[in-house]
C-alpha cells in the first residue's frame, strides 16, 4: 500500500466565487428564490455580473473550499478540479497552491472559460447562488492522477460531479483506485436538487460500498430517503452502513453509523455574516479529524468549530488560520 501523503483528496467543480451584498428587493427584481442555486449560461452570467455592483472574488467550489480548510488546519490536502487557461484559471491555481493545497489538474485549452459563481448575500446572511459551470464540466477520467488518489487517506467528492457523464466516470475511477489502495471514499450530497436528480444512484453508491462516508445536511438527507421526518431519514442512513456526518445548522451536527451516534452542539457565533461554506468547512474539520485518528465525536466537534469560524465573515474560506483556532480549543493539530 502506498504511504499516506495527503490527509484528504478533494474532487469537485473548480469555481471562482464572486460575492456581493444585496437587499431583498434585488432578489425580487431578478425573480430569484432566496437560498437557491441555479445554473446559468454565459449570457446570463455577464448580465447579472454587470448588475451586482461592488464584488469580492475568491477561488471557491465546494470541495475546493474543503481542501483550503484542511490546509488552514495544518493538514495535507490535494485537489482535483478543471479550470481553463485564462485569467480566472491562473488566479484559481495560484490561490489553491498558495493556501497549501496540492493542485495540478491539467488546464482546459479549448472553448470554455473558467467557471464562476455569483453569490448574492442578503442582510440575514443567506446566500443565493447563480453558477456558470464553464470549464469545470470538462473534468474527466484523464484528470484523475492515480498516484495522488492512492496516497490520500480519504478521497472526498461532490455530488455535483454526478451531472456530467465524464465527471461521473472520473468519480467512479477515483473510488476504485482509492479502495484498491485501502483508502476511504467520501461523498457530499451537495444540495437537495442534486439528490432529487440522482437519488437512486446515490443510494446505490452507499449500499454497494462505493462510498464509505456520507456528508449531508438535514434537507439533503430527508430528500435522499424521501421523508419529511429526520429520525426516519437517519434510520434509513444507518441501514446503508456508511458513516454519516450530518449538519443541523444552528442545532450543531451529528455523526452516526450502525454502531455509534454522536451529537455536538453548534458553536456560538456573535454575528452571522455569511452562511456560504459552512458545510464545506464542517467537512474540512471532520476529514482532518478522521485522518488524524480523532474519535468521531471530536472530529464532529472540530467540524462545528470550523463551520462557526467561516460564517462570521464574508466568503467560504478561512480568514485566519484554523490551526490556531483549533489549538486554542484544545485540539491537537
Amino acid at each position: 500500500m502506498t504511504e499516506t501523503r495527503f490527509d484528504a483528496l478533494c474532487i469537485g467543480n473548480a469555481i471562482c466565487d464572486v460575492f456581493a451584498h444585496v437587499e431583498e428587493d434585488f432578489l425580487l427584481q431578478e425573480n430569484l428564490i432566496k437560498g437557491s442555486m441555479r445554473l446559468i449560461d454565459t449570457e446570463e452570467a455577464v448580465r447579472l455580473f454587470n448588475k451586482m455592483g461592488q464584488t469580492v472574488r475568491v477561488s471557491g467550489g465546494s470541495a475546493g473550499n474543503t481542501a483550503a480548510g484542511i490546509a488552514s488546519l495544518g493538514g495535507r490536502p490535494a485537489y482535483f478540479g478543471k479550470v481553463a487557461e485564462d485569467e480566472l484559471g491562473d488566479s484559481y491555481s495560484h490561490d489553491m497552491n498558495g493556501t497549501g493545497v496540492y493542485f495540478n489538474t491539467p488546464r482546459l485549452r479549448e472553448w470554455k472559460p473558467t467557471a464562476r459563481s455569483m453569490i448574492l448575500i442578503t442582510p440575514d446572511g443567506e446566500r443565493t447562488m447563480n453558477t456558470y459551470l464553464g470549464a469545470c464540466t470538462e473534468f474527466s477520467p484523464a484528470d484523475v492522477d492515480e498516484e495522488v488518489v492512492a496516497a490520500a487517506a480519504v478521497t472526498y467528492m461532490e455530488g455535483y460531479l454526478w451531472d456530467p457523464e465524464e465527471a461521473k466516470k472520473a468519480f467512479l475511477k477515483a473510488a476504485e483506485v482509492a479502495h484498491l489502495n485501502n483508502r476511504k471514499v467520501a461523498l457530499t450530497l451537495s444540495d437537495s436538487f442534486c439528490v432529487d436528480r440522482y437519488r437512486d444512484e446515490f443510494q446505490s453508491l452507499l449500499s454497494d460500498g462505493v462510498v464509505d462516508l456520507l456528508f449531508a445536511n438535514e434537507h439533503e438527507l430527508k430528500a435522499l430517503y424521501q421523508t419529511g421526518d429526520l429520525d426516519t431519514a437517519i434510520s434509513a442512513a444507518k441501514e446503508n452502513g456508511a458513516l454519516t456526518a450530518l449538519t443541523l445548522g444552528s442545532e450543531g451536527a451529528m455523526a452516526f453509523d450502525r454502531d455509534e451516534t454522536v451529537k455536538v452542539d453548534a458553536k456560538d457565533v456573535a454575528n452571522v455574516v455569511d452562511l456560504t461554506g459552512a458545510g464545506d468547512l464542517f467537512a474540512s474539520g471532520f476529514l482532518f479529524g478522521l485522518a488524524r485518528d480523532y474519535k468521531i465525536a471530536d472530529a464532529t466537534e472540530l467540524g462545528c468549530l470550523c463551520a462557526a469560524s467561516v460564517i462570521s465573515h464574508v466568503g467560504a474560506r478561512p480568514e485566519r488560520p484554523l490551526k490556531n483556532l483549533a489549538a486554542q480549543s484544545g485540539f491537537e493539530v
